[in-house]
């Protein structure tokens, strides 16, 4: 059985729980900050989310609240924006920045953009490959000292699992950011904001953005640590 692996402390956790800890904090603080700051307009997130969308002729989606703090997402299975409590019925800068980002996810439905689609279509491989691939990827890593090949095969599986989640996450990057420069030219194409004031909701934006980044490279690090682990990045350069 692994003893206590410091490599992986030092190259996986470590990195990985800094960059998370610190794009939350931020989103966080950004958030805080620009939840005191009220908009001209006056508008709620719910209302402008729906101004936003009517502008741009997209009349079939529902905006709901729903439970939560920062729970916000727009859902394409049956075209539902959910905004969480601090958002929904809220007048602040905060509030209308992550309202217009995620009607900017409803935009790239309607429109048929091209990487929500991808998005989309990997949600039922990666729900099922990121429940399978740690419990595929430990076993394979105790098998490498009793059975090397039969190890090697197994860690591999797991790594191929794994790598549906990170491909996942590499391509949420893409969606997130358009959903954000959509919201930031929206919001004053439409007057929802001035420019003040759109200037602070992309910075909440693009606070959030960085948990998504955060996330893509933690989960790079750590198929790289499998792969390495298992003698695989050796071999393939070794090839080269």
């Amino acid at each position: 059985m692994m003893g206590f692996d410091m490599s992986y402390m030092l190259l996986v956790m470590l990195p990985g729980m800094a960059l998370s800890g610190l794009a939350s904090m931020m989103v966080k603080r950004t958030f805080a900050k620009y939840e005191t700051v009220g908009t001209s307009g006056n508008l709620t997130g719910a209302e402008a989310a729906r101004q936003m969308l009517e502008r741009a002729g997209v009349t079939d989606c529902r905006i709901e609240a729903v439970s939560g703090r920062l729970s916000d997402h727009y859902d394409p299975r049956d075209k539902t924006l959910r905004l969480s409590e601090p958002v929904y019925g809220q007048t602040s800068v905060s509030a209308i920045g992550v309202a217009c980002h995620e009607a900017g996810h409803a935009l790239q439905h309607a429109q048929g953009y091209k990487w929500l689609k991808m998005r989309s279509s990997l949600v039922p491989v990666t729900n099922i490959s990121s429940k399978m691939s740690m419990p595929v990827l430990m076993i394979g890593m105790m098998m490498l000292a009793m059975a090397p090949t039969l190890g090697l095969w197994v860690v591999l599986v797991g790594c191929a699992l794994f790598a549906a989640a990170v491909v996942f996450s590499v391509v949420t990057l893409p969606v997130e950011w358009d959903a954000s420069a959509r919201a930031k030219t929206a919001m004053l194409d439409a007057g929802i904001v001035t420019q003040d004031e759109a200037d602070g909701a992309g910075k909440v934006l693009n606070a959030a953005f960085l948990t998504y980044l955060a996330a893509a490279i933690s989960s790079i690090l750590t198929l790289l640590y499998y792969l390495h682990r298992a003698g695989l990045l050796r071999m393939l350069f070794n090839r080269r």
